[in-house]
């Protein structure tokens, strides 16, 4: 994947504000004086679909040609691109399916079914979904948009990493979390562009750290039958989010399930607000190495 340039990113942000929230960078002073840090909390959970997901989405899909949406778009997700598919389909009057697995959580089958898409359902692991999404997709001509590995959706994420830096003071270090790697990328693409001093590290399931044994080994590494309380850092890396991660991040550190739990409890306990799992490793990633970026 050919890394866009600085103008191409500012616009892409320009043209995603009508269909997406500039959600709020909050912070805690309880946490910072835990921490002996100034920390900056990117809030996506406030965001349209209540996920940064519609911001790849929306992208991908304002970037489709009229004959690439004459048959509607595909995606396989256990959640939140999901949604975030059927959202921007909807916005743009497209048909919208969605494989998701058979023990999907129901209100994000809901929330799907909301807003007019339409499901097939397949096994609960992510190779029985990509599989039956390639199936269909062959017989119905869908244009197929991957939650994590299309190029418009990793450069439409860029748009949180430029309202971040925007709306905080210069950032040493940003923690994000990995799972396909779409965020991660998009992040770190617009950070090299305008806060190329920032150091990015990626946040990773020990249950799920097929992004770290990648990035070790050189080559990716799929995750095999992950075991996470993050159900949405599951996926494996892709062909364009690996080399982008290879070449802009720092590192990436794994975390316990023990310790994705305390990040979760820490955030409610002092900020009141409720974050999924996939969400909170980045948080707790930080917080285990969080002496090695204390105020001098």
């Amino acid at each position: 994947m050919k890394i866009p340039e600085k103008n191409n990113i500012s616009l892409i942000s320009d043209h995603l504000k009508p269909f997406i929230h500039r959600t709020p960078v909050m912070r805690s002073q309880q946490l910072n004086k835990l921490c002996v840090a100034d920390l900056y909390f990117k809030c996506e959970n406030f965001q349209k679909t209540g996920s940064f997901k519609i911001r790849g989405a929306m992208n991908a899909v304002m970037n489709l040609s009229e004959k690439e949406k004459a048959n509607g778009v595909i995606t396989h997700s256990s959640g939140n691109f999901a949604q975030a598919l059927a959202y921007a389909a909807a916005k743009s009057g497209i048909k919208a399916s969605i494989i998701m697995p058979e023990n999907v959580i129901i209100s994000k089958r809901d929330a799907v079914l909301g807003y007019g898409a339409e499901i097939i359902y397949s096994g609960i692991q992510p190779n029985d979904r990509e599989s039956l999404c390639s199936e269909v997709q062959q017989k119905t001509g869908a244009y197929f948009v991957h939650p994590s590995n299309d190029i418009n959706v990793i450069n439409g994420h860029s748009s949180c990493a430029v309202e971040l830096i925007e709306d905080s003071e210069k950032l040493d270090a940003l923690f994000v979390p990995v799972g396909g790697g779409g965020l991660a990328s998009g992040i770190s693409i617009g950070f090299r562009h305008f806060s190329p001093e920032t150091k990015i590290y990626g946040a990773e399931p020990a249950n799920a750290d097929d992004a770290c044994r990648s990035l070790k080994a050189g080559k990716i590494i799929p995750s095999v039958n992950p075991d996470t309380i993050a159900d949405g850092l599951k996926t494996s890396l892709g062909s364009n989010t690996f080399p982008v991660l290879k070449e802009l991040l720092t590192d990436i550190i794994t975390v316990t399930e023990e310790e994705i739990i305390s990040a979760m409890k820490l955030i409610w306990e002092r900020m009141k607000i409720i974050i999924e799992p996939s969400s909170a490793v980045s948080f707790a990633a930080y917080y285990k190495n969080k002496k090695k970026f204390q105020r001098s």
